[in-house]
């Protein structure tokens, strides 16, 4: 008798928590809550259009950093076009960012800011940390919620 063949089974992606809206209004007054994927941290985010070039502001404890505000778009629009899970890969400007990660075309030449989307100097890593639950709560992408190696893609 021949042995039963085991049924294939599909790989599934892990589900992403469920799409939560932004509270706060993005603005000083009434900067977006956010907590970081692994929802260990809160932090909060607001558009500061005051600033040259215009900045989200990202307060983390009493650590301030700032990126560029053209990452909301350009994110959204690198992932749609890599029309998968990309990993995030965040890490202190010091450090490396680990190659084909959120991070990585965050910092690289090759991004549509041709570098650093980190306005503060010493600052400007961590974008894999910081933007995608904005994006998330924006209701442009999706974001897994793992403690460690979480992605994010587009909606």
């Amino acid at each position: 008798m021949a042995a039963k063949a085991k049924p294939a089974t599909k790989k599934v992606a892990p589900k992403p928590a469920a799409k939560k809206s932004a509270q706060g209004a993005g603005t000083k007054e009434n900067p977006w809550k956010l907590k970081t994927p692994s929802g260990t941290s809160e932090y909060t985010m607001y558009r500061d259009d005051s600033l040259t070039p215009p900045a989200l502001v990202c307060q983390v404890g009493s650590t301030k950093l700032s990126y560029d505000v053209r990452a909301i778009n350009d994110l959204h629009t690198m992932l749609k076009k890599h029309g998968d899970w990309m990993p995030l890969g965040a890490a202190d400007e010091q450090k490396p960012a680990a190659e084909g990660t959120v991070e990585a075309w965050a910092r690289s030449p090759k991004n549509p800011l041709g570098g650093w989307y980190g306005l503060r100097k010493g600052y400007r890593g961590r974008f894999g940390m910081y933007m995608p639950p904005l994006l998330e709560a924006l209701g442009l992408a999706e974001v897994e919620h793992n403690p460690k190696n979480n992605r994010m893609r587009a909606k």
